[in-house]
């Protein structure tokens, strides 16, 4: 079958290039039955496995070192194998007209057809983790882990400057995605338009959706938490994408060899069977607004991450999950103190 014939396709044809489109499907390891779909509707796990595409574009665009990596894949003529994509939302009301906490994302990822699968308390830094399993195809469609930062956790200083960063935050979900998501969740599928259609929203979900934060509110948050300070310049966005790989060792020896920062151990989870390294953020320049000004700074952007999993003893599969420790030593990759500032 012609590949621009797909309902995969179609969809990322309506927000990326021909040629972006066509480096996606050929550069990441998709099931044949949703590489193959060619109908008038898309099924939940397309559209699903349509988003995850476009959102690790969006990341290798913002992700110098994660761009690096996947150009180096193509090269070589390798497939990533997407396990899957982290972000982090606020556990907090009147942020603008956003939803509070995960609802913002997981009000999305039901109609998708993910069902959560386990809960991760990360106590060390005031959030929970929940990671969200695709019901349809659990261990090929990348998984979600998503984090709520619990503002009520921190200062009554902190609070406030929470409040205030995010206080203009708007909803990209219209009532006609809305709709569509509701059409969605009743019959699993969407005709093909309408899906590409709501692929746009949806996207927009995954960034930062509140104003140029002031300086004086980020460095509050920073002194308490790196993770909302991060939140507070990158939003809902990918804080990471992960390639699910065969030996971590070998991964990161090829990593160092090329002269890319890597963290200095592997996380190895409590039953031994899951295994994960990253590169260190990439330093980004964001905008903040100071005496009328604006101010940019150097500040932690997003990153690359690599996992090993190996067989449940059952033999029912590969363990899916996902460990609290190795969570809390990941989120580590962004806590990196910012640089000095430059005025534009």
């Amino acid at each position: 079958m012609n590949a621009d014939m797909t309902s995969l396709f179609q969809l990322l044809r309506r927000h990326v290039s021909v040629d972006d489109a066509n480096i996606l499907l050929s550069s990441v390891d998709i099931p044949a039955v949703l590489r193959g779909e060619a109908d008038a509707t898309a099924s939940r796990a397309v559209i699903a496995q349509a988003l995850n595409l476009l959102l690790l574009h969006d990341l290798l665009n913002r992700s110098a070192a994660s761009r690096a990596y996947f150009d180096d894949l193509l090269q070589s003529g390798g497939q990533l194998r997407f396990d899957h994509g982290a972000l982090r939302t606020i556990d907090m009301a009147d942020m603008g007209s956003l939803p509070a906490g995960e609802e913002a994302i997981t009000r999305i990822l039901r109609p998708l057809g993910y069902d959560m699968a386990e809960l991760y308390p990360l106590d060390r830094l005031r959030m929970t983790g929940r990671s969200y399993r695709h019901q349809d195809f659990p261990a090929d469609i990348p998984q979600f882990f998503v984090s709520e930062l619990h503002v009520d956790r921190f200062s009554a200083a902190f609070v406030q400057a929470a409040a205030r960063v995010t206080a203009s935050s708007t909803d990209p979900l219209d009532a006609d995605s809305l709709s569509a998501l509701q059409i969605l969740t009743d019959s699993h599928k969407l005709p093909v338009p309408q899906a590409a259609e709501l692929l746009g929203p949806l996207v927009r979900c995954f960034s930062r959706r509140h104003a140029v934060p002031a300086l004086d509110d980020y460095e509050i948050l920073l002194a308490e938490s790196a993770e909302m300070a991060w939140i507070s310049t990158e939003g809902n966005a990918f804080n990471h994408a992960t390639d699910r790989v065969g030996n971590i060792d070998a991964v990161v020896a090829v990593q160092r060899d090329a002269g890319r920062a890597v963290k200095k151990a592997v996380e190895i989870s409590r039953s031994g069977r899951v295994r994960q390294t990253a590169f260190l953020a990439d330093k980004v320049e964001r905008d903040f607004t100071s005496h009328g000004q604006i101010i940019r700074r150097i500040v932690p952007g997003s990153f690359f991450e690599f996992i090993e999993r190996d067989p449940l003893p059952d033999g029912s599969g590969i363990d899916l999950s996902f460990d609290t420790g190795n969570a809390q030593g990941i989120f580590k990759m962004t806590a990196a103190a910012a640089s000095a500032n430059t005025t534009a």
